[in-house]
């Protein structure tokens, strides 16, 4: 399974969400802004998208798998925070 799969996978399932997928074939990192994380807690966040790749998961062809899920308030927050720490 490769980067733009497990995208694909999540996109499918959040289709709002944008989505960034990193990774180098059998660690993958995900970072899912989505308007349907709105209220939601980290780990409901976190359960709507391994929801979307559970059947990878499953079958042995996802292995580990790191998620970030922000709302488009909260991703921007961060990014501010980002710039600034830099």
């Amino acid at each position: 399974m490769d980067t733009s799969e497990v995208q694909a996978l999540i996109e499918a399932g959040l289709p709002d969400a944008e989505v960034t997928v990193t990774g180098d074939g059998s660690h993958f990192q995900a970072l899912v802004v989505s308007d349907a994380f709105e209220g939601k807690s980290l780990v409901a966040k976190q359960k709507m998208v391994y929801a979307t790749v559970n059947e990878a998961i499953t079958s042995g062809e996802l292995h580990a798998f790191t998620i970030k899920a922000y709302t488009p308030a909260e991703w921007e927050k961060a990014r501010k925070l980002q710039v600034g720490a830099g």
